[in-house]
């Protein structure tokens, strides 16, 4: 789940991106709205996290623009207007939710997944192939009943596959989903997470293969037994 954060206060943003990634979220940063229409028009995103107050304009009126243009992603607003005219106007701006500043992070997350499970979102609560489960709100993998130790990357990657279980997922997508604006990404990056999560789930016996289909990208299925 790709995340863009437009927020111009740096100590918050830090804040904001520590448990954004914690949460399974590869999160990006801009700290004007010129920035975060050159972001989104450069990458897709899952999701989208918009201050109102930014130095460059006023975020509600930008969401306004980015509406009638027909933008549909979805929208959390994140800001110091806390008073129910301010709620009702970014509503109204076409913010699919409100959250005043101060705020919990674990609320701020679990809004932001509550968005992604409207239908036509990305989220759902398990996934599952095979023998293998993915547990989205605890962000665990386990292969009957034992938890895989993946880390915040291999987690990320094995959850883009299973979301396409059975098609192939082209290397940009993976790579978009995985790697944020200001992540060092070496040309064999990739193959290297594929390949350290193939071995892992090897290990444990899931009955998941990962395909490679060269200059394409990849494609999880399930295991056929061997006769």
């Amino acid at each position: 789940m790709r995340l863009l954060l437009i927020e111009d206060n740096d100590r918050l943003s830090g804040f904001l991106i520590k448990g954004l990634t914690a949460a399974g979220f590869t999160a990006d940063r801009v700290a004007r709205l010129d920035e975060a229409s050159a972001a989104l028009a450069a990458a897709h995103f899952d999701i989208l996290v918009l201050d109102l107050g930014l130095p460059d304009g006023d975020g509600g009126e930008w969401l306004v623009g980015r509406r009638a243009a027909g933008d549909c992603l979805p929208v959390l607003v994140l800001t110091a207007r806390a008073t129910t005219a301010d709620k009702v106007k970014g509503l109204n701006a076409g913010a699919d939710d409100y959250l005043a500043k101060p705020f919990e992070m674990a609320e701020l997350v679990a809004r932001l997944k509550a968005l992604l499970r409207r239908p036509g979102g990305v989220l759902a609560l398990t996934l599952e192939l095979g023998n293998l489960r993915f547990d989205m709100t605890h962000r665990e993998a386990s292969v009957a009943g034992r938890v895989l130790a993946l880390s915040h990357s291999e987690l990320k990657l094995l959850e883009l596959l299973l979301r396409r279980a059975g098609r192939v997922v082209p290397r940009r997508v993976l790579e978009e989903g995985l790697y944020g604006f200001d992540d060092h990404v070496g040309p064999n990056s990739l193959e290297a997470h594929v390949s350290r999560l193939r071995k892992k789930l090897d290990a444990a016996s899931a009955g998941v293969q990962i395909h490679t289909l060269r200059g394409v990208g990849y494609l999880a299925g399930e295991q056929v037994p061997q006769p």
